[in-house]
């Protein structure tokens, strides 16, 4: 798939391992100066190398979405040194799983800070930038448990529909600034956060992380006369959704 991002900045969170990286190295291939977030500055070097080592172009700057102030940091970065965004992928997320009834509720807390609040806040400060310029796409990483629910992920589910719900909301606020928002619902990705959840998960079964970088490169392929609202990708031999 073609799509031609040059001189176009993409922030993508969560941005050091798993998903994250492989949409990272996919905006770059395609042309976008990637600025790359995540906790883990030795890991979101390791990303910008091979990035650069690609010929593309990125931008370390760590943050922990949790953390409110550490966001607006990272915005007021953006806008004084890059002077605007043109793409926002917010990826990031965490996964803690057990029954709902022994369910710690600081975990739940947790949860709620960098799957929620995290992906929020970078919606809100995103459109900061976004608004004047009147231009922008914000892809929101949901989740299969965005519209489905599996036993012992309650609080990770929640998150995932809260996600849906902002998306949502968002999608029809950002239309009059011309500003497109969309979500991707991935299936089971072959991640370690997969893992965790479903530990009897068959690897060989699991959707790629490549092929959600593939969705979001698709979704800024589509022309300005057309745009998808979400995207449900599930594993090839999973059962189709008929809507119910």
């Amino acid at each position: 798939m073609q799509v031609d991002l040059k001189g176009q900045y993409a922030l993508v969170t969560g941005s050091s391992r798993g998903i994250g990286r492989c949409i990272s190295l996919a905006l770059a291939q395609a042309g976008a100066h990637v600025i790359l977030t995540a906790r883990n500055r030795d890991r979101l070097r390791e990303v910008e190398k091979e990035i650069v080592d690609s010929k593309g172009r990125a931008t370390v700057i760590p943050a922990d979405l949790s953390n409110e102030r550490e966001v607006q940091a990272l915005f007021e970065r953006i806008g004084d040194e890059i002077k605007g965004l043109d793409i926002l992928v917010n990826n990031a997320a965490i996964g803690l799983y057990g029954n709902l009834v022994d369910f710690p509720m600081e975990d739940f807390d947790r949860i709620m800070r960098i799957n929620v609040r995290g992906t929020y806040l970078c919606c809100q400060e995103a459109m900061k930038i976004m608004m004047p310029l009147r231009r922008g796409y914000i892809i929101n990483l949901s989740s299969v448990v965005g519209f489905k629910g599996y036993p012992n992920q309650s609080a990770y589910t929640a998150s995932k529909h809260a996600i849906m719900g902002l998306t949502k909301s968002l999608a029809v606020e950002a239309q009059k600034h011309n500003i497109h928002v969309s979500a991707i619902l991935p299936g089971g990705v072959e991640t370690e956060l997969a893992f965790e959840a479903r530990p009897d998960l068959d690897p060989s079964i699991l959707i790629k992380p490549e092929d959600i970088a593939a969705c979001v490169v698709f979704l800024l392929s589509l022309s300005e006369r057309a745009w998808v609202d979400q995207i449900y990708i599930r594993r090839r031999n999973g059962t189709p959704f008929t809507g119910g």
